[in-house]
């Protein structure tokens, strides 16, 4: 039998409040998620043009959660060392126990002595930065590339050099929102979707 209490219809001001305290603990799950396991990284970069525009958002997920960075993989990095910090984002050539070698006169990159398909590039690699090739990526650490070897400053350079893993933020996956690349052009939607 019910109670007399259960029968009442609720008021629309129990409505309100019932509806105002599910947003809430929906809200605060989405914000402990956002603060946990992912984060939106805007590129404000050439280096990885033209997977990446200038712009563009980013959905990126945590190093915590997405595991140890793979050879091709698109990492945000933040090397204290480098610009005060800010968020880099490069793609992973090589990692640990890897040795890496570049020749510039061809533009090839060669890891474990097999050159490397990239056809996501726009040139080859001719750009010398400063590190000596062949290279061995040390322990706990990865070699990371731009996609626009023309212009970016990545582990060729021993201003970045290797990157150890805990200066991983994490592993970009969905491309949000996209960018105009300095307004240069409009923003290409059929970009929206995971990244390769």
């Amino acid at each position: 039998m019910t109670s007399d209490k259960e029968k009442q219809p609720r008021s629309w001001q129990q409505s309100v409040l019932l509806y105002i305290h599910d947003l809430m603990c929906m809200l605060m799950v989405v914000m402990i998620l956002f603060l946990i396991v992912f984060r939106v990284i805007v590129v404000n970069q050439d280096s990885m043009f033209t997977t990446l525009w200038d712009g563009d958002y980013l959905l990126l997920v945590s190093q915590m959660f997405c595991g140890d960075p793979e050879p091709g993989d698109i990492v945000v990095i933040s090397k204290q060392s480098f610009d005060n910090g800010k968020a880099i984002v490069k793609r992973v050539i090589a990692t640990e126990g890897q040795t890496v070698d570049i020749d510039f006169d061809s533009g090839i990159v060669y890891v474990d002595g097999e050159a490397l398909e990239e056809p996501y590039l726009d040139q080859k690699t001719t750009n010398e930065e400063g590190t000596a090739f062949p290279l061995t990526v040390a322990e706990n650490c990865i070699f990371v590339l731009g996609d626009n070897r023309a212009v970016s400053l990545d582990s060729r350079s021993p201003q970045i050099g290797q990157i150890d893993r805990r200066e991983v933020l994490g592993r970009a996956v969905f491309l949000m929102i996209p960018g105009t690349h300095h307004g240069q052009f409009l923003p290409d939607y059929s970009r929206i979707g995971p990244i390769n």
